[in-house]
C-alpha cells in the first residue's frame, strides 16, 4: 500500500476552489491525461506547455518568450497547465490555486511512456497533448527522477506555491480517485485518499 510522505507544507483542513491547477510531474507520469480528464470535468480547456515549448521540428522556444507566454496565460481566471520546465515553474505555482504533483515511481512512468508510444505511435500530437518523443537521455531522466529533479520540484513548490492547495498523487489508482472526487467548478477539493497527499 502506497503512504503519503512527510506533507510539503502543513496540514489545512480546508476546501477549495479548483480554478486555477498546475499538474507536473516526471514524463510518463499522465500528466497530459490528467490535464484532458479534469478539463473535462471542471469546464477547463487544459494548456500543454510542450506544444508552447517545441515547434513541429522539436526545435525549443527562447526561454523567455516561453516564460513570457506563460506569464500571460496565467493572468486568465480559470486555467489547466501541465508540464514541468523547472526553470518557469515558479511563474505557474506563484498564480495557481491547486499543485498537483504526480509523484509516480520511475517503473511506472517508464511504463507509461512505452503505452503512449504504443498509443501514439510517436510524434506530436497536439489534440491530445501528446508530444512523443523518446531518448535515452529521456529514459535516464525519467530513472533518476525522484532522486534528482523531485526534491528540486518539491522546494519550488514550497518556495512559490504560496497558499495553493498542494495535492501529491504517487499511483495511477490515487490518480482516479482524485478524479472521482472532483464534482464542477467551484466545488469542494477532495478529500484524502490512499496515496494521495493534500497540504
Amino acid at each position: 500500500m502506497i503512504r503519503s510522505s512527510t506533507p510539503l507544507r502543513n496540514s489545512r483542513n480546508r476546501v477549495a476552489a479548483v480554478d486555477r491547477i498546475a499538474i507536473i510531474g516526471c514524463g510518463g507520469s499522465g500528466k497530459s491525461r490528467l490535464a484532458r480528464s479534469l478539463g473535462g470535468t471542471v469546464g477547463i480547456t487544459p494548456v500543454h506547455l510542450d506544444g508552447l515549448y517545441y515547434d513541429r521540428d522539436w526545435k525549443p522556444l527562447d526561454q523567455e518568450q516561453f516564460a513570457a507566454l506563460q506569464r500571460d496565460l496565467v493572468t486568465a481566471p480559470q486555467w489547466i497547465i501541465d508540464g514541468n520546465y523547472a526553470s518557469s515553474l515558479p511563474i505557474r505555482l506563484q498564480a495557481a490555486d491547486t499543485v498537483i504533483f504526480l509523484d509516480l515511481p520511475a517503473w511506472a512512468c517508464l511504463r507509461g511512456i512505452a503505452q503512449r508510444r504504443l498509443r501514439s505511435r510517436g510524434g506530436q500530437h497536439d489534440s491530445i497533448g501528446v508530444y512523443d518523443r523518446i531518448t535515452w537521455n529521456f529514459i535516464r531522466y525519467i530513472a533518476g527522477y525522484r532522486q534528482q529533479m523531485a526534491p528540486r520540484v518539491r522546494q519550488l513548490i514550497a518556495d512559490h506555491a504560496g497558499d495553493a492547495q498542494v495535492v501529491v498523487l504517487r499511483s495511477r489508482r490515487a490518480v482516479r480517485r482524485y478524479l472521482a472526487g472532483v464534482a464542477v467548478p467551484g466545488s469542494a477539493a477532495p478529500a484524502v485518499a490512499a496515496g494521495e497527499e493534500h497540504t
